[in-house]
């Protein structure tokens, strides 16, 4: 049987949402070129949506981490409404999870951490752009580039005041496992006072 095809049961998942979240992802990374990609959904105050790609590779028992400019778009509306909602999905694999609850800002000691782990091209980028906000060309925006390179040519590349992380804290989960004629398998996890409740969705 393929795997795009396996059935996603009760008794054969993990009572606990993030370790088969950890249990998927792993094999996501054997079949997908970046399983820690996933789309990230907000919202205005007035419950406008939007919705993009980041990169979402830290997870723990705390939750979600995703890093941006705190001049974003998805930041202003984070702090204005400060729910998210994640979505991955694993083509090769049929599946994909969502997770939705409240979100808060990271410390900044946790932030400096994972800024030191990046590329240097992707730290001076930080630094360059005022991400979400217009510019009159490509050329000003790589002098700008530019310049910041040349200001730290000679040093470590520091964290920018406006540059930050999120954490997504888990309310829910749904685990979705594609299967023949649309009868796709859907396992919600809910949190409640004694831990989580498992719910099978209808397709």
């Amino acid at each position: 049987m393929e795997a795009h095809a396996e059935p996603l049961l009760e008794r054969d998942v993990d009572p606990d949402p993030l370790r088969q979240f950890r249990r998927w992802f792993g094999e996501a990374g054997e079949a997908v070129r970046m399983p820690e990609a996933a789309a990230v959904a907000t919202a205005t105050r007035d419950g406008s949506p939007s919705a993009r790609m980041v990169l979402v590779k830290r997870f723990d028992e705390r939750g979600f981490v995703f890093h941006t400019n705190y001049g974003s778009r998805k930041s202003d509306e984070l702090e204005a409404n400060p729910r998210a909602a994640l979505l991955y999905y694993w083509d090769p694999l049929g599946r994909q999870v969502r997770i939705e609850g409240p979100v808060e800002r990271i410390a900044r000691a946790e932030t400096a951490e994972y800024f030191r782990t990046r590329p240097r091209g992707a730290q001076i980028g930080a630094h360059a752009s005022r991400q979400s906000r217009p510019i009159g060309s490509r050329e000003e925006l790589e002098a700008r580039e530019a310049e910041v390179a040349r200001v730290f040519a000679d040093g470590e590349v520091p964290v920018p005041e406006s540059w930050g992380g999120y954490r997504l804290v888990p309310e829910t989960y749904e685990f979705w496992q594609h299967r023949d004629d649309r009868l796709h398998d859907r396992l919600r996890y809910r949190r409640d006072a004694g831990g989580w409740t498992i719910e099978r969705l209808q397709p």
